[in-house]
């Protein structure tokens, strides 16, 4: 092989290697940005952030839907199991967990559960704990809880924003 078909393997060779690099870790950065501005820069871990209702130049959320009520919860397992709920709604209301590389390891709403949403979240492979209808399984130890609930109206926004202040996104308790 001469000189210029060995540069241009090891030019092949680098993009290659460069492409797979960001592939693979481009899910990562992404989701521990997200996680850093949900959590205000990890002041608030295992807790239900809320969003104001989404206006024109909301931007948190890719193309954020204005009749929706969002919550967040950047959940740490570092100390256990963490408990998440969901108060029943009426209406839509869905609740999504994301894993550390932005897979969506776990979603649940309404119609499939139209009494609300009760679950714990444990690290892959860790004993679950007695008492909790659904156990999602988090391959990794941090990740995001996502909560919406349909608010077309300001009556509705309304109810949707005292029913969320009851919600629980933290760790299990007794």
């Amino acid at each position: 092989m001469n000189r210029i078909g060995k540069l241009f393997a090891l030019a092949l060779l680098v993009a290659v290697a460069a492409h797979l690099a960001t592939v693979l870790a481009a899910p990562y950065v992404l989701m521990n940005a997200a996680m850093k501005r949900i959590s205000k820069d990890g002041t608030k871990i295992n807790q239900w952030i809320h969003a104001p209702p989404t206006t024109e130049q909301s931007r948190r959320v890719v193309r954020p839907s204005p009749d929706i009520a969002y919550s967040a919860c950047v959940y740490d397992l570092a100390a256990g199991p963490i408990h998440v709920t969901a108060a029943p709604w009426g209406d839509y209301l869905s609740v999504s967990v994301f894993g550390q590389n932005s897979d969506n390891i776990y979603v649940v709403d309404d119609r499939q559960s139209p009494q609300g949403m009760d679950l714990l979240i444990v690290r892959k492979g860790a004993p679950h704990p007695p008492g909790a209808a659904v156990v999602v399984e988090s391959p990794s130890r941090r990740g995001i809880v996502l909560q919406r609930r349909l608010a077309p109206t300001q009556e509705r926004w309304d109810a949707a924003d005292a029913a969320r202040r009851h919600d629980i996104c933290g760790p299990l308790k007794g």
